[in-house]
């Protein structure tokens, strides 16, 4: 089992960007469909992105078409979640999560690692 540490959150005013990244334990990181999640306060954690195995497909929530890629790197065990044009509702932390499950729109509970979370601000 993979064990999962977030990085790159932080404070950006509307319309910047960041780049966060999940480094990965283990040798089976590419078995692995990775997602990330954000949880703002009082709200529930919902799925922010998706990527197959191989980095070939993808899914995204609807609030963030356009403006955030994920892309993975197997050789290095890492993912990464490119967000531009950041909006004050994109506040909240993200997590990195991984999942066996072999659906990339797997809810929040399938899936079986998750990493500590970073707190990413947007100022208006």
């Amino acid at each position: 089992q993979v064990q999962l540490v977030e990085s790159g959150g932080g404070l950006v005013q509307a319309g910047g960007s960041l780049r966060l990244s999940c480094a990965a334990s283990g040798r089976t990181f590419s078995n692995y469909i990775m997602g990330w999640f954000r949880q703002a306060p009082g709200k529930e954690r919902d799925v922010v992105a998706a990527i197959s195995r191989a980095g070939f497909g993808t899914y995204y929530q609807d609030a963030v078409k356009g403006r955030f890629t994920i892309s993975r790197d197997n050789a290095k065990n890492t993912v990464y979640l490119q967000m531009n044009g950041l909006k004050p509702e994109d506040t909240a932390v993200y997590y990195c999560a991984a999942t066996r499950k072999n659906d990339l729109g797997s809810k929040s509970f399938e899936y079986d690692v998750w990493g500590q979370g970073t707190q990413v601000t947007v100022s208006s």
